[in-house]
């Protein structure tokens, strides 16, 4: 029997003064700006986000657009969660892929992650900002996910492009927020950046949410890459001389597309088994995202380029 660690006075007044934090940010983001939108990327911390936009305008439904870039390689059971979500908290639901990566057939097995990323991903996102013509995008990064994002603001100056520059940031005072862009500048803002993973889970368990089934243990097909289990989502994935796929009982604590995100083996069955393990994991919550894997600067340079 796995050990779940309580919920307690002092867990709950962290959990709502987060809450409250991120309600804040995105009222602000919505009253600031002209033209807000929020992305979304199907996973737990997109659907935390989504939760607090709907109790931040409760009883109307969100009254912003969401946007979700769709390399076309997310995992089936990301888009059947995403369609179920947008019709029940009727979002105004709009996905965008690149067309010209998808007509060139850009995919990760044949061009890389590096390159499969900056395409499908990066050059789809900053397609989708300047056509939506949006001035801020809220999205579900914490500050706690790796070393780049540590980095952000909770709102985040982007130059022309899209561009990020670390050392360029706005100071925040306390609750004060510069919504003044000149042309050619967007913001980001992160309604999540001072959360945990921990905190994420401990969320979804009080508010009960749903999230995508990939987050819980099940026997799954698997191969090997990196010394990680990859699960063979579909008919194209792209086997290697003398691979095959094995049954394992794997998870996964972070979800993108699915021949660049490695699962865990884990008996995490539900929310308080996956708070129990995280209580006592030493691994990063990121190790099973293949793209961030090609250097230490990897994912801050994806940044500098406009990636989230």
């Amino acid at each position: 029997m796995i050990s779940v660690p309580k919920t307690g006075r002092a867990a709950d007044g962290v959990l709502d003064a987060l809450e409250a934090e991120a309600i804040w940010a995105i009222r602000e983001a919505v009253a600031g700006f002209n033209r807000p939108v929020i992305l979304y990327s199907i996973g737990k911390d997109s659907t935390v986000l989504l939760h607090l936009a709907a109790k931040a305008f409760q009883p109307s439904p969100i009254p912003l657009p969401v946007l979700h870039i769709d390399t076309t390689w997310k995992f089936r059971e990301m888009i059947d969660f995403r369609e179920k979500t947008a019709a029940r908290l009727q979002l105004d639901l709009r996905v965008h892929t690149n067309p010209a990566g998808l007509a060139a057939g850009v995919n990760p097995f044949d061009h890389g992650s590096d390159e499969y990323t900056r395409i499908m991903k990066t050059m789809a996102l900053r397609q989708a900002l300047d056509e939506g013509g949006y001035d801020i995008a809220l999205g579900g990064a914490r500050r706690d996910e790796e070393r780049s994002r540590a980095k952000e603001r909770m709102f985040s100056l982007r130059g022309p492009g899209h561009v990020w520059d670390p050392s360029g940031q706005r100071p925040e005072f306390w609750t004060t927020v510069n919504t003044v862009l000149t042309p050619g500048q967007t913001m980001r803002a992160f309604p999540l950046s001072n959360w945990t993973e921990l905190d994420v889970w401990r969320y979804i368990r009080r508010e009960n949410l749903d999230v995508v089934p990939l987050y819980f243990t099940d026997e799954r097909p698997t191969v090997l890459r990196q010394g990680k289990p990859v699960v063979v989502d579909d008919e194209r994935f792209i086997f290697e001389p003398g691979e095959k796929a094995v049954m394992r009982r794997v998870r996964f604590r972070t979800l993108g597309c699915y021949p660049l995100s490695a699962a865990e083996e884990s008996e995490a069955l539900t929310v308080d088994d996956i708070i129990a393990e995280l209580a006592t994991s030493t691994t990063s919550e990121r190790a099973g995202r293949l793209i961030d894997g090609e250097g230490a600067s990897s994912m801050e340079r994806k940044k500098l380029e406009g990636y989230f």
